[in-house]
């Protein structure tokens, strides 16, 4: 069986319920910083801020590859353009813009 029997003193009961209240009223003021609105308002902005970062990030990588794929198809390892690639785009891009000028020049007149 175990001892029931207390040796302390009641002052020294009393500094124990004393330090027991102490650590009860830090735990509920915790509690209530937690459950406050404006504290679960806070800490869902924050996560979503934190979802938003990681996302735009993992999209400014995925760009950055394809702008530096791209520029390595038109742009020798020297910075000098690829004359034999660009040339076909530029004339494919020529044609698109004088097609879209002719079709619209249709329509107004």
């Amino acid at each position: 069986m175990a001892d029931t029997s207390d040796t302390r003193t009641p002052a020294q009961i009393e500094a124990d319920i004393k330090r027991r209240r102490e650590v009860l009223a830090e735990t509920l003021d915790e509690i209530g910083v937690r459950v406050h609105p404006k504290t679960i308002v806070g800490d869902a902005r924050a996560k979503a801020v934190a979802h938003l970062d990681h996302t735009v990030g993992r999209a400014y990588v995925q760009v950055n590859r394809v702008v530096t794929e791209v520029r390595a198809r038109f742009v020798d390892e020297d910075g000098s353009p690829r004359v034999e690639r660009v040339l076909p785009v530029a004339l494919v891009v020529v044609g698109v813009v004088g097609l879209l000028a002719l079709g619209s020049r249709r329509r107004k007149g």
